[in-house]
């Protein structure tokens, strides 16, 4: 099949080349010329485990280009997958103005029936409004159909789950079109369901807040743990042998972020509030995530002596999750501002992010290893769950540091080894119960 993928972030570049791994001819897209040159040579605009292989051998094979032409690549689709971003306004609403954008380049280059599909995350009703946006900017009187289907993907595990969905989800206006797109999905052997395109779109919507509500219960579950002596790691490990329940996403931490779950969130709590809703689960599952670091922050002010001023504080880990190099809503961006703004100084190591941190903090100092963000600190905390922050030599940590206060905000050590070792050891939910 000819398809057509507009936009080469995490979503249009992993869809476009699933699909030209699967056989088909696909087209990428992107206005942006640095973007197109860069994947033209084949470097990647984001770091993705395995994209990079994929990419060069598919257009090796000739089954995958990249252009900004995008009348041309709408021209020559039978199927074309809108994956723009729909970052989040002021307001908590998404920015819905690329996919309006996107629909009307369809609309212009429309020559013959073609199936939109609405793959970035948008609110019920995004369907209708494609619809709408395509008859009023069309040229030629020829049909269409749009096609809500919903992405599922984790950044640092893309390919895998794209290849191996737990779900594909179609929402269609009739059972012909949802047959379209089903005969892509059809090589993957994976289950799909069928529904309306308005369901479909919510379906997205309620599975990413229920998945931050997860990890929001088990943040507020590791602060009273912290309060009444009790060890978060077990409670968590008796509740996820429940089947009812399950142990996935339910790790006590700093909180979640990235580029879904926080825009998310805020999304269906403002479509909620605009149908007369008030979602005060939702809400409260937000705030509770926002206060996390903030708590974490302040139990590592009182460690230290009441003041980050003039104290040299290491951060482990920058990307909002491991195997990423992104920085959207990462913990490391809230908590470098707020030792900053109290005068600390800061130095931080990443694997991957450190290019993107930059960007937003130039004033820090980066180092090149684990190793050399502890030499003279007097404090270090974990901030990404990076495997290779997991297997440091921690002797050697302890002794390059001038204070040796470790603050783990991602539970990855064992508390009684790192006492052992000498740390003032403080993590998040289990420090009461395990260091008596």
């Amino acid at each position: 099949m000819k398809i057509c993928v507009i936009g080469t972030g995490y979503v249009g570049l992993v869809t476009g080349c699933i699909f030209s791994d699967l056989g088909n001819d696909v087209i990428c897209v992107d206005k942006n010329p640095e973007k197109i040159a860069m994947l033209e040579r084949g470097e990647m605009p984001i770091y993705e485990p395995g994209l990079e292989e994929m990419v060069k051998r598919n257009v090796e094979d000739k089954r995958l280009i990249f252009t900004q032409d995008l009348h041309e690549a709408v021209e020559h689709s039978d199927v074309i997958f809108i994956c723009v971003g729909t970052p989040p306004l002021p307001s908590g609403d998404p920015d819905m103005s690329y996919v309006q954008e996107a629909a009307k380049g369809v609309a212009r280059a429309l020559n013959r029936y073609k199936v939109i599909v609405n793959k970035s995350t948008v609110p019920v009703g995004t369907g209708n409004m494609v619809r709408e946006v395509i008859e009023t900017n069309r040229r030629r009187n020829v049909d269409f159909d749009v096609v809500s289907n919903p992405e599922f993907l984790r950044e640092g595990s893309a390919i895998k789950d794209t290849l191996e969905p737990d779900r594909i989800v179609i929402g269609a206006p009739n059972q012909v079109v949802a047959m379209k797109i089903m005969e892509l999905y059809t090589p993957l052997e994976r289950p799909m369901i069928i529904t309306d395109v308005a369901s479909a779109e919510m379906i997205k919507y309620a599975s990413n807040a229920f998945l931050a509500t997860k990890i929001s219960f088990a943040n507020s579950i590791a602060n009273i743990c912290d309060a009444v002596g009790a060890d978060v790691v077990q409670v968590i490990k008796g509740m996820g042998l429940d089947h009812r329940i399950g142990s996935a996403f339910l790790n006590a931490g700093l909180g979640y972020g990235g580029s879904c779950f926080p825009k998310d969130s805020s999304a269906l709590v403002r479509t909620a509030e605009k149908n007369g809703y008030e979602f005060k689960l939702l809400q409260a599952v937000m705030d509770v995530n926002k206060e996390q670091a903030v708590r974490f922050l302040d139990r590592m002010r009182v460690e230290i002596g009441g003041s980050f001023e003039k104290k040299t504080i290491g951060i482990l880990g920058l990307a909002f999750k491991p195997n990423t190099d992104d920085m959207r809503d990462a913990k490391s961006v809230e908590i470098i501002a707020k030792l900053l703004s109290e005068g600390a100084i800061v130095k931080a190591y990443d694997p991957i992010a450190i290019d993107n941190t930059r960007a937003i903090f130039p004033q820090i100092c980066y180092t090149r290893n684990s190793y050399e963000v502890a030499e003279d600190a007097d404090a270090l905390i974990i901030v990404t769950e990076w495997n290779e922050f997991k297997q440091l030599n921690m002797e050697r940590v302890k002794a390059s540091m001038t204070n040796p206060l470790l603050f783990d905000g991602r539970n990855i050590y064992d508390p009684v080894k790192m006492r052992r070792l000498g740390f003032d050891y403080h993590c998040v939910g289990r420090t009461t119960a395990v260091l008596k």
